[in-house]
């Protein structure tokens, strides 16, 4: 049960390297009443990222061999976390200065209808994100793919009691969390200040087509299937320049193809 504080849930396989950097920038983290536990999920590492876990004092849960979910891994954590406010932190994940953990749990504790937070260098329609937000559920439905993310998030200990994330989801269960919450009245805090360093736009092609792939699948399970067709997918190809700032740089770029050929073939999946 959680009884105040922070906890910090985060999920690594093989990625000692980049859990140094994390856990090292976590144990310099100010501004929070006590310091934040530390919860390393671990996917089965053969690196020594387990002992980078034990070496900075963070309790260690391993996943059970079989298939592996996001939803899952977090769920074995938060199960086991004592904070009013969880964050989730991918390994690879960085918090950009000393006070992000404070900033990031501020929200949640300042109004009770935040149930979760996170940072994003980009609003819903693609344009730089200069003020924080409060995405409601209708925005969410307008943008679904945009809002909260398990990538670095923090959310109400007390509604992941109520409602964990969909283990059986093999993506988006963080959008699918939030909009559970966001259609009882809660809303996601999304601030630029709290966005953190992780990025997979320079992954190789064929691993952004899976993981639009994963995503778009995901979305027609919670959302209801998209019908999407060659004709729309060349329109979106075309016109739709989010986080570009030309639309011919949008159009030659080849992981953004790759993206939208994943998305269409896993919405008509």
């Amino acid at each position: 049960m959680a009884t105040g504080g922070v906890s910090v849930i985060i999920r690594a396989r093989d990625e000692a390297a980049a859990l140094t950097r994390c856990l090292s920038s976590l144990e310099g983290q100010r501004g929070l009443d006590e310091p934040a536990e530390l919860i390393v999920v671990d996917g089965g590492s053969r690196d020594g990222t387990v002992a980078v876990a034990r070496r900075h004092g963070a309790r260690i849960i391993a996943v059970a061999p079989g298939p592996y979910s996001f939803g899952g891994a977090l769920n074995l954590g938060a199960a086991e976390a004592h904070g009013a406010v969880l964050v989730a932190l991918s390994a690879h994940a960085l918090p950009p200065d000393e006070s992000w953990l404070a900033r990031l749990s501020a929200p949640l504790a300042a109004d009770p209808r935040v149930a979760c937070a996170c940072g994003d260098a980009y609003g819903p329609d693609g344009e730089p994100l200069t003020v924080p937000i409060d995405q409601d559920e209708a925005l969410a439905r307008r943008r679904p793919e945009w809002g909260y993310s398990n990538a670095a998030g923090g959310f109400r200990a007390e509604l992941w009691r109520e409602r964990g994330f969909r283990a059986d989801l093999g993506a988006c269960e963080d959008k699918e969390w939030a909009l559970h919450w966001l259609a009882r009245g809660y809303v996601c805090h999304v601030d630029p200040s709290l966005r953190v360093a992780h990025d997979h736009t320079h992954d190789p092609l064929r691993a952004i087509y899976r993981r639009a792939h994963r995503e778009a699948a995901a979305y027609a399970d919670f959302l209801g299937p998209c019908r999407s067709t060659g004709a729309a997918l060349l329109r979106e190809w075309w016109s739709d320049r989010r986080w570009y700032d030309s639309a011919a740089r949008a159009r030659l770029s080849p992981r953004r193809t790759a993206r939208l050929l994943g998305a269409h073939a896993g919405r008509r999946a």
